[in-house]
C-alpha cells in the first residue's frame, strides 16, 4: 500500500465528518484528537488536513492549527453559479448518452422524489435529490466536471441542507427536478441543460433570500 493509499481513509473520514455536520464551521481540528478518533498516525492526519485545505473544507491558521472553514452565503451563491454551468453541461451530456436502463432508473427516482414530497419526508427527499444530481453526473460521463462538482458540494453542503429544510422548498424544487429528468430521458440535450440551469437559478435565488437563523442540513 502506498502512502497516498494509507492516507485516503483518513481524508475520507474527516471529509465525511465535515460534510455531514459532525464537525461544524470554525471548529478546531486538533491533530492528536483526530489521530485517536480515526486510528491514524499524526503524519497521516496532517497530510489529510492539508489535502482538505486544498479542497476548501479546512482552513489552516498560522500558529493556531486547523479548523473547519466557514462558507458565507455570498460564497455559497458563487459556488452555485459555478455548479449551474457544470451541471448544465453534465445534464446535456447525460441526455446524449443515457441508456434505456438508466432512463428507467431516473424515472423511478422521480417517482420516489414525488412520493417523498407527498409524504412530507424532507430528509428522504433531500437524499434522493443528491442521488439524482450524482447519477446525472455519472451518466453524463464528464469525470473532470464531476470531480470539481464533488469538491464544490462539500464546501456548500450546509447551506444546501438548510435550503432543503425550508418550509415549502421541496414542492418548489420537485417540478424542477422532474423537468431535468424529462429532458434527459427524452434524449434532448438542450431541454435537459435548460432545466438544470433553471433549477440552479432557483437555488441561487433561494440562497440569496435565506436568513441567518440556525437550521439543520442537498438542493
Amino acid at each position: 500500500m502506498t502512502e497516498a493509499e494509507a492516507e485516503q481513509p483518513v481524508v475520507v473520514a474527516i471529509r465525511e465528518a465535515i460534510v455531514s455536520g459532525e464537525f461544524v464551521p470554525n471548529q478546531r481540528l486538533v491533530e492528536a484528537d483526530l489521530s485517536a478518533q480515526f486510528s491514524a498516525s499524526r503524519a497521516n492526519v496532517r497530510a489529510a488536513l492539508i489535502e482538505l485545505a486544498n479542497e476548501g473544507l479546512v482552513e489552516r491558521v498560522q500558529n493556531r492549527g486547523a479548523r473547519v472553514r466557514a462558507v458565507s452565503i455570498e460564497e455559497a451563491v458563487e459556488i452555485s453559479e459555478v455548479r449551474m454551468m457544470l451541471e448544465a453541461l453534465c445534464a446535456a451530456k447525460a441526455a446524449e448518452q443515457i441508456t434505456e436502463d438508466e432512463i428507467a432508473e431516473l424515472e423511478q427516482l422521480g417517482t420516489r422524489m414525488s412520493e417523498a414530497v407527498a409524504a412530507g419526508d424532507v430528509v428522504g427527499y433531500s437524499t434522493l435529490n443528491q442521488r439524482l444530481h450524482l447519477r446525472v453526473r455519472e451518466i453524463g460521463g464528464q469525470r473532470t466536471a464531476a470531480q470539481v462538482l464533488e469538491r464544490l458540494r462539500g464546501q456548500s453542503v450546509r447551506h444546501q441542507f438548510r435550503l432543503a429544510m425550508r418550509p415549502g422548498r421541496p414542492s418548489v424544487s420537485l417540478p424542477e427536478h422532474l423537468a431535468i429528468i424529462e429532458g434527459i430521458c427524452a434524449h434532448d440535450p438542450e431541454r435537459a441543460q435548460e432545466a438544470m440551469r433553471a433549477h440552479l437559478e432557483s437555488v441561487i435565488k433561494a440562497l440569496r433570500e435565506t436568513d441567518t437563523a440556525p437550521a439543520q442540513f442537498g438542493t
